[in-house]
């Protein structure tokens, strides 16, 4: 490809105020060209039917008043010396005598300028009609000309011999015409074509120029915007942003639209820049608390290897069961991430169905029954009467109400207890769960569902990649999870679910739950 190939035409390499400005010159030296002609035009026709109308009693006078012809025929001596004294006395007339077919019988123009023998007659009849004007005829002195003229018949004794024929702007009349066109009334009416066409150009230029001043500035907006705070601050707060606000004006609505994108681009920044730096945090948090287990593990497993001979069959158990505990750790977090992935993923969407929420709570008090006698926990549930269906995705609701009391017993203390709650709130079902742990410190209630660490289970400042799991499963579900403010120790984690709300069937007026019987 060429080098020229590449380049922009130069067309394209006009800016948006100059491609309007050279449109409009184009359209506006295009519109003044018209309107001269028109104006031009209109004068002509003006002419020709103000000259049209003074002489429509011309020719018929001429025809009453001259004895032009008597029953021997044409008296061309007559008919040349009238004539030649109408021409002397208006040079703005040229008469002629027609016969009946259009043949030019008689005239007073001198040798060589009558360019035609003949005229088409049909004009004239038109004009002896009524027809109205102006009406225009051929001029014997061009052989395409046309112009205005007056027609009388012609009689000699009651019986029609011809026509007057009278062209009312003559060969003299057209070059003092044409000459006096140029020198002053043309050029006075071009001229001030001419100024009012400069007028508008400058008028234009000027509304161009205030039209494109906004889209001017938004391209230098958009041109130095990075998407940073200081950026959008900058474009809120500048005076076009703030009069954009309330105004009808398309441009100021396009801006104004701008800063909102700016604003929400700054928020989705953000966002972004936070969700990758809780990405960064959690691959972290997981490389060291996979550390932990694999080296334990590692270590166990290499005593054994090294030192197989010298332990006993007890140290040598109690070292298997302490890599096998560690092996379960690592299964339990990579378990616990790929459970995380596949709901990060968008994969997995909730299989809603109805089910009672106080059966799932049995089943799940059932699950850790072995575990809270080990550690001397109370499993309490307070449940309202009558509690309705709820709509939810069983097996991801049982994980909820897993990872929840699995936490739960962990933080609670030997002699202490877990509380689940449920109450009906509007078209929710409200679950409450509960423990009387040491709780969790103000300053770490926001990260809480967002950082996550599995094994330091020390204290209530880690909530692991359950209580992630748990916020992504409600969230899936149209709900999410808070931690109330609760006075005295313990945390108490709240969130709903759906009332599988009944539907009327219309056919046989059955209430049935959640779905319609035909």
């Amino acid at each position: 490809m060429s080098p020229a190939a590449g380049r922009p035409s130069p067309w394209r390499r006009l800016t948006l105020t100059q491609r309007l400005a050279a449109v409009f010159a184009v359209l506006l030296l295009a519109c003044s060209g018209a309107s001269a002609w028109l104006q031009v035009r209109a004068n002509a026709m003006h002419d020709a039917q103000t000259a049209q109308r003074l002489s429509m009693g011309l020719a018929q006078h001429i025809a009453d008043t001259s004895q032009l012809m008597d029953a021997a025929g044409l008296r061309r001596e007559a008919v040349r010396e009238l004539f030649d004294k109408l021409m002397a006395v208006n040079p703005n007339v040229e008469v002629y005598l027609v016969a009946p077919d259009g043949r030019i019988v008689g005239d007073a123009t001198p040798r060589g300028h009558m360019l035609r023998d003949r005229i088409d007659i049909e004009p004239v009849r038109r004009l002896l009609a009524g027809d109205p004007l102006p009406i225009y005829g051929d001029d014997p002195r061009s052989l395409a000309g046309r112009k205005v003229f007056n027609a009388a018949p012609l009689r000699v004794d009651g019986q029609p011999h011809g026509y007057v024929y009278v062209v009312l702007q003559s060969e003299a009349r057209d070059m003092l015409a044409a000459d006096v066109a140029v020198s002053s009334v043309l050029g006075t009416t071009l001229w001030a074509i001419a100024l009012v066409a400069l007028l508008c150009l400058l008028a234009g230029l000027a509304a161009f120029n205030l039209i494109t001043r906004p889209l001017r500035r938004l391209t230098a907006t958009l041109r130095d915007f990075d998407g940073d705070d200081a950026a959008v601050a900058s474009a809120l707060a500048s005076p076009a942003g703030q009069a954009a606000a309330g105004s009808r004006d398309e441009i100021a609505i396009l801006e104004q639209t701008f800063h909102q994108m700016a604003a929400r681009m700054a928020e989705q920044w953000r966002e972004l820049t936070r969700q990758d730096q809780q990405r960064r945090e959690l691959v972290a948090n997981i490389s060291h608390d996979l550390r932990t287990p694999l080296t334990s593990l590692h270590g166990y497993l290499e005593t054994l290897l090294l030192k197989e001979q010298a332990l006993s069959p007890e140290e040598r158990r109690r070292y298997l069961e302490v890599a096998l505990d560690q092996s379960r750790k690592v299964g339990r977090l990579a378990q616990a991430l790929f459970e995380l992935a596949r709901l990060e993923s968008g994969l997995i969407q909730p299989d809603t169905e109805a089910f009672s929420l106080p059966e799932l709570i049995q089943d799940v008090f059932q699950k850790f029954e072995l575990q809270a006698e080990a550690r001397r926990v109370r499993l309490t549930a307070r449940l309202d009467q009558d509690l309705p269906m709820v709509r939810a995705d069983l097996g991801m609701i049982e994980r909820v109400l897993t990872n929840l009391l699995d936490n739960a017993l962990r933080h609670s203390p030997a002699g202490g207890g877990v509380e689940v709650a449920v109450r009906r709130s509007g078209a929710r079902v409200e679950v409450r769960v509960a423990d009387q742990g040491p709780g969790v410190a103000e300053a770490l209630r926001e990260t809480l569902f967002t950082r996550a660490s599995v094994w330091s289970h020390a204290g209530p400042e880690r909530g692991g990649l359950g209580l992630l799991t748990v916020r992504r499963i409600l969230q899936l579900h149209g709900d999410d999870i808070v931690l109330a403010q609760q006075q005295g120790a313990g945390a108490t984690f709240v969130f709903g679910l759906p009332v599988d709300l009944p539907t009327v069937d219309t056919t046989s007026m059955r209430v049935t739950p959640g779905r319609l019987v035909g």
